[in-house]
């Protein structure tokens, strides 16, 4: 398993994370469990933010919290001089509890109740982004409703096709998100948003997909807007204050993944932006990106108790732990890939290939295909590694089984941000109606 962050093998043997042994982060936190490397985020933050200033440009980098959404990491974002990207009530509540700064909050989302609108606009968050004609008219009447005039961003899809999973690519036509420059409905919304007077049009947001490893998909969307941006200028007279390019920068899960350095998609992006934008305003426009997954995917890992196992002579073995698809779905949704190790034995050499399966009452409850470990026993720690970014975010209580801990390490010292749920918690919220006293039948 590559070893991320602070990530180490310590003279025990064991995994040790933020100067924390991971054996003794299992006796005192149980398992299954997640653990954030505190110091790998925050310097993921930063490269990002020095990034940015070394281009010269005006800048915001928000967060995008649906990656792992808890206060803590939201107070850390900000600690760190980032925005917050939002997309729900329960991330934006979140946001707040937490004290983040709200002028700093970005609202996402293709379809936003009413009532989450409301809650923002009380809440004065700095901006909305766009999605559909639908949200502009209610958005424009709930602004008019309380007297306010709100900043809104229109997402656009530029036709921008990542080398991604179907699943997780937004930038292409056939996409359930944003605007169509190509069909020409993002040029009717922007003379739409235009005319509302309780909406200030302040820029336009690009999202191309995720996981992304190059920066080609990022420079022609960056074209694409910005060809956009220079008719609607001269057709309109409309300028774009604010240019917002998504996300999407990836990370490295496995052997043969090739993220590029955060300032390599940076400076893509940015020196794309003073080619294709030069000229069409007197100033070149505030950038805006939304990573997630690139801040804490790496920074995670998720710690097991290995439990039974059943070996199939010429066939498979299979070793289940203590968790599975509810702390982390995203094998079984995406086929997506994981390294891991015996993190109690950290330093033994591989004896045996193995199948990491879940608990769950699913023949699709399986982690990792073929993986080499030494001998599994009973007991044994088992390490995943880059499971920051929609592990928590994505977990659920299928089988009624308890959503994990969190813990954020730092400098030898852990701490419990979230707290493993107990029994009494997946009941809390079942409505028992009375019972009805069975009639007698009689014949």
């Amino acid at each position: 398993m590559f070893l991320h962050g602070t990530s180490k093998i310590n003279e025990q043997g064991h995994l040790e994370i933020g100067g924390c042994d991971t054996s003794e982060l299992k006796a005192q936190y149980g398992t299954p469990l997640y653990i954030v490397d505190e110091q790998a985020v925050r310097n993921r933050c930063r490269e990002y933010i020095e990034a940015f200033k070394a281009s010269g440009l005006k800048f915001q980098v928000a967060y995008a919290s649906k990656a792992f959404c808890v206060m803590a990491m939201c107070q850390l974002a900000e600690e760190e001089g980032m925005s917050l990207d939002v997309v729900s009530d329960g991330e934006l509540y979140t946001a707040l509890q937490a004290g983040f700064p709200v002028q700093r909050i970005h609202f996402h989302g293709n379809n936003k109740t009413p009532e989450e609108i409301e809650m923002a606009i009380d809440a004065e968050i700095g901006c909305f982004v766009v999605d559909n004609v639908v949200e502009l008219h209610m958005l424009q009447a709930i602004a008019a409703e309380k007297n306010r005039k709100v900043n809104i961003l229109l997402r656009l899809t530029p036709g921008v096709e990542a080398h991604t999973h179907e699943y997780i690519s937004t930038g292409q036509t056939d996409s359930k998100f944003g605007f169509d420059i190509g069909n020409g409905s993002a040029f009717e919304a922007v003379k739409l948003a235009a005319a509302q007077n309780n909406l200030q049009l302040i820029g336009i947001h690009s999202h191309i997909g995720s996981q992304i490893f190059e920066v080609e998909g990022f420079q022609m969307a960056v074209s694409r807007v910005a060809e956009f941006a220079a008719k609607v200028k001269a057709d309109l007279g409309v300028t774009f204050k604010v240019v917002n390019l998504g996300g999407g920068f990836g990370i490295r899960y496995v052997d043969g993944d090739t993220p590029l350095h955060v300032s390599d998609y940076v400076k893509a992006i940015t020196d794309a932006v003073k080619t294709h934008f030069a000229g069409i305003d007197n100033e070149l426009p505030e950038i805006w990106v939304e990573p997630g997954r690139s801040i804490v995917g790496e920074a995670g890992t998720t710690l097991y108790t290995v439990g039974t196992s059943k070996d199939i002579p010429g066939v498979r073995k299979y070793v289940a732990v203590d968790g599975g698809m509810t702390d982390n779905p995203r094998p079984a949704l995406y086929e997506s890939k994981y390294e891991a190790m015996l993190a109690n034995r950290a330093n033994e050499k591989p004896e045996e290939t193995v199948s990491i399966a879940g608990k769950c009452c699913e023949s699709g409850d399986m982690l990792i295909w073929d993986l080499d470990l030494p001998k599994v026993n009973t007991g044994d720690l088992l390490a995943v590694s880059c499971t920051g970014a929609y592990n928590y975010s994505m977990a659920s209580n299928y089988n009624r089984i308890r959503r994990p801990a969190v813990v954020f390490v730092k400098d030898g010292q852990s701490r419990l941000v979230v707290r493993r749920e107990s029994l009494q918690d997946i009941i809390s919220n079942d409505v028992v109606p009375a019972r009805i006293a069975k009639e007698t039948v009689t014949s």
